[in-house]
């Protein structure tokens, strides 16, 4: 599927990602070394590893975004349906408005309402939209995000006014309210209590029905629950790169690890 807001070149937005051979730089700093990886359409992908191991830089780089700090760049590919997203021509802007981000903490926008927060992506991107186009588009979105029948009935009160786990999946209906196919997400439950981890976990199940998804996690558990296959990352001390280490279905992740720092890891035996 080929999208452009108007800006630079337009790009084709798929389902499979293919990372070939990136290194990931801030500056002069080398923070990711040299990973290639290939990412299933319609899947759940984790990216576990210890803190500043680079997981989360590299799932910024599936959309450009790591790039809003001054000095970031990239060496190596990220194809997406097999567009070249550093591609000479693809502006950054349009990629993140394609491939979806969901943060950490739940960060629906202050001064609007829950429909508002909705349709914000949308308007972003300029999309001419009716009334009735608007009110079905919320709705859809909402019943992907497991939300709708939680606030049907308020739809025109603020989005802050939701618990943490129902601000969390309002901003997971922004995301997919522009119609992304790829959706990545870092760290989306570590704000979060149990009950609402949870949802959280139960609409990622769902979501891979339609979407491509890459999350980051530190939950062990949860990469277990939600995952199709993982990536276990690690560093080898401060100031060195982080480094893919071993990729393959999450169940021979946590079962039967070919690197023995990947079994340390995942048995909470690392350190």
């Amino acid at each position: 599927m080929s999208k452009s807001n108007g800006v630079g070149k337009s790009i084709s937005v798929g389902k499979s990602i293919s990372v070939k051979d990136l290194n990931v730089y801030y500056g002069g700093f080398l923070a990711v070394h040299d990973v290639s990886i290939d990412i299933a359409p319609r899947s759940v992908t984790a990216f576990i590893g210890p803190s500043g191991c680079g997981k989360s830089t590299l799932l910024r780089t599936l959309n450009r975004m790591h790039e809003v700090l001054p000095g970031a760049h990239v060496t190596g590919e990220v194809l997406v349906d097999g567009d070249d997203l550093y591609g000479a021509g693809v502006d950054p802007v349009t990629v993140r408005r394609q491939i979806g981000m969901v943060f950490q903490r739940p960060n629906p926008f202050p001064t609007m309402s829950i429909k508002e927060n909705v349709l914000a992506g949308v308007r972003l991107n300029n999309r001419r939209i009716s009334r009735s186009a608007a009110d079905e588009l919320v709705e859809t979105s909402l019943h992907s995000a497991n939300l709708w029948n939680e606030v049907k009935d308020r739809l025109d009160k603020p989005g802050q006014g939701l618990s943490g786990g129902q601000q969390q999946r309002l901003c997971i209906a922004r995301a997919i309210a522009v119609e992304p196919q790829v959706l990545l997400m870092d760290e989306p439950c570590s704000a979060l209590d149990p009950i609402s981890t949870l949802a959280v976990e139960d609409l990622i199940n769902e979501l891979k029905d339609s979407y491509t998804v890459v999350i980051v996690t530190h939950n062990m558990q949860q990469a277990a629950r939600v995952s199709d296959k993982t990536a276990f990352f690690n560093i080898a001390g401060t100031g060195k790169p982080g480094k893919l280490i071993e990729y393959a279905q999450t169940a021979t992740i946590f079962n039967n690890p070919a690197q023995k720092s990947t079994e340390d890891y995942v048995s909470g035996r690392f350190g």
